[in-house]
């Protein structure tokens, strides 16, 4: 089963309240997203570590609900 965009929004807000989070669907079909997350928990942080925030705060669902998902990550 699949996750829509709002979905995807709502984990990463919970885990960054305040991030700024443009999501696309790139094919159309509910599995292949970009993101890109703006955040001031990203400061000081390298983009490894920012990206595995994101994975993180979806909370196991990659990989099974939702299937590909590019981060690009921002400071804020």
């Amino acid at each position: 089963m699949a996750m829509d965009l709002k979905e995807i929004e709502k984990y990463i807000k919970e885990a960054m309240p305040d991030a700024t989070i443009d999501i696309q669907d790139l094919a159309g079909d509910g599995n292949h997203y970009s993101a890109t997350v703006t955040s001031s928990q990203f400061v000081g942080k390298s983009k490894i570590e920012q990206h595995k925030m994101v994975y993180n705060s979806l909370k196991g669902k990659m990989g099974n609900e939702l299937h590909a998902l590019a981060i690009k990550t921002k400071e804020q």
